[in-house]
């Protein structure tokens, strides 16, 4: 089962026995048992009985709330990982340490080569112009590994993105869709609308693997400190932002498997969203994707994108601990 995720507004969580039920209009919209849930993400308004709360928390299920264009609210969560010592670490390296510019080179490197990836596999399938875009990723690159101030590596992770997205428009092989530039708060398009709300769920995944491990979310490299920002969970997420949501959104738009009429636009700020209906199918086509699986390159074995996420969190945290001489970043050809 992994995350389940409630678009109902007005649904009631509750609990029977050892089964997560939800509600709405008489109707019993899921019922599932609790040893197959990894997590709960409310999207809109729902009624969480305070039995459902409490069976989440001993459980040690994450309860995210957003809104139904995937703007988070807030999250209920168990009791902090008591694992002190991954956050002695994590604390230790903060700052322009050689350990911090070294997680950020591996955070900019497996973005950015997951990118190149994308662009070259659309050109060997016959999209054409995309050598400028892959040459300007590659030269966003080489850099990565000799330059040691954050910043610098910031620059080098804005060139590069933006000559990925100033390509990805090309990877759209169904003419309903067009992609001009990346845009968001609010976004104004169906594919920013697609990148956008997947984001938002990645980090929501991605802050509940580092929550296991032991990390202070709110500690990050790449990413600076802001109140109440999740830095750590958005630094970690780049490496998984072209491997889960952009490559599932570029299936789902040039498989038809979401259609322009699985949008809506509000007149006045001119904000594109899923409707019900299309966010119902965008959330089961981010789930399979996540259950989908692949050959870990460090592991060596079979793991799903949701395993992912906590092993490489843990290989994060054998870095910052000194157990490894380096983070390996997750990047797939």
């Amino acid at each position: 089962m992994g995350t389940v995720y409630i678009s109902t507004d007005d649904a009631f969580i509750g609990k029977t026995d050892e089964r997560l039920k939800v509600r709405a209009q008489k109707e019993t919209l899921l019922d599932v048992p609790l040893i197959k849930v990894d997590g709960v993400v409310v999207l809109g308004r729902a009624t969480v009985s305070p039995a459902a709360m409490i069976e989440l928390l001993e459980r040690k299920i994450p309860l995210s709330f957003m809104t139904g264009t995937g703007r988070f609210l807030g999250r209920l969560e168990p009791e902090l990982n008591k694992n002190i010592f991954v956050r002695s670490a994590q604390w230790q390296a903060a700052g322009e340490t050689p350990r911090s510019v070294h997680a950020v080179q591996g955070f900019i490197r497996g973005k950015l080569k997951n990118y190149r990836t994308m662009l070259l596999r659309a050109q060997r399938e016959g999209t054409t112009s995309l050598h400028s875009g892959i040459t300007r990723l590659e030269q966003a690159i080489k850099p990565i590994h000799q330059t040691s101030i954050i910043n610098a590596l910031r620059g080098l992770e804005g060139a590069g993105s933006a000559a990925y997205f100033g390509h990805f428009g090309r990877l759209l092989r169904n003419e309903s869709f067009t992609f001009k530039t990346r845009n968001r708060r609010p976004p104004t398009d169906p594919v920013n609308a697609l990148l956008s709300f997947g984001y938002a769920l990645l980090l929501h995944d991605i802050q509940g693997a580092i929550n296991i491990v032991g990390f202070d979310p709110y500690l990050g490299y790449l990413h600076t400190q802001r109140y109440g920002r999740p830095s750590l969970a958005l630094d970690l997420m780049e490496e998984f932002r072209p491997l889960v949501v952009d490559a599932m959104v570029l299936s789902a738009i040039n498989r038809k498997a979401l259609i322009l009429d699985d949008f809506s636009d509000e007149p006045l700020s001119h904000a594109v969203s899923l409707t019900d209906e299309g966010r119902r199918k965008f959330l089961r086509l981010y789930e399979q994707k996540k259950q989908s699986k692949f050959k870990h390159p460090v592991m060596g074995r079979q793991c799903t994108y949701q395993e992912a996420f906590e092993i490489q969190a843990r290989l994060l945290a054998k870095y910052l601990m000194a157990e490894t001489d380096q983070y390996p970043p997750l990047i797939l050809k």
